[in-house]
């Protein structure tokens, strides 16, 4: 993914990639999962999210800021970039508006902190990636509101 010289089979023995692949197969294949096995999961996700929010402040701390133009890039183009795929889907896909105020919502959030754990476990400029989210999620102070007071005025507008 992060290499297009990269072989097929080795981005397929990734974690994430594996995993991705298999709950995908498992999600379209309708297979039941026992519930024990889906509270293990469940208990397992809730605890990634703060590890990776430590593991990037960590990273936050010898932060200097030199980057500051990354991230003022990021914070435009990850949600400009998100919001010109989902417009057109918008109108491609037959969804309800619920699912359309969903689609635009998620359409621009910030980056996300898994960008800097890929980042950082493959050393590829961790530094410049801590800005680009902290930067840009900082400016999803500015972006999400707006984007909400969108969705709502779409697809929740009084009649």
């Amino acid at each position: 993914m992060l290499d297009p010289r990269t072989p097929l089979w080795r981005l397929l023995k990734m974690p994430i990639v594996f995993a991705s692949v298999l709950g995908l197969g498992v999600n379209m294949g309708g297979v039941p999962l026992p519930g024990w096995l889906l509270e293990a999961m469940h208990m397992l996700g809730g605890i990634c999210i703060p590890l990776m929010l430590f593991a990037l402040g960590v990273r936050l701390l010898e932060i200097d800021f030199s980057d500051w133009r990354t991230g003022m890039l990021g914070a435009l183009l990850c949600p400009l970039s998100g919001l010109v795929i989902a417009l057109p889907l918008m109108w491609l896909l037959p969804l309800d508006p619920l699912q359309l105020a969903v689609l635009l919502v998620f359409a621009a959030l910030p980056p996300a902190v898994l960008n800097y754990l890929v980042a950082e476990q493959y050393k590829l400029s961790p530094h410049h990636v801590a800005s680009l989210v902290l930067i840009g999620n900082l400016g999803s102070l500015i972006v999400m509101p707006l984007t909400l007071a969108a969705a709502f005025a779409w697809f929740y507008a009084p009649v």
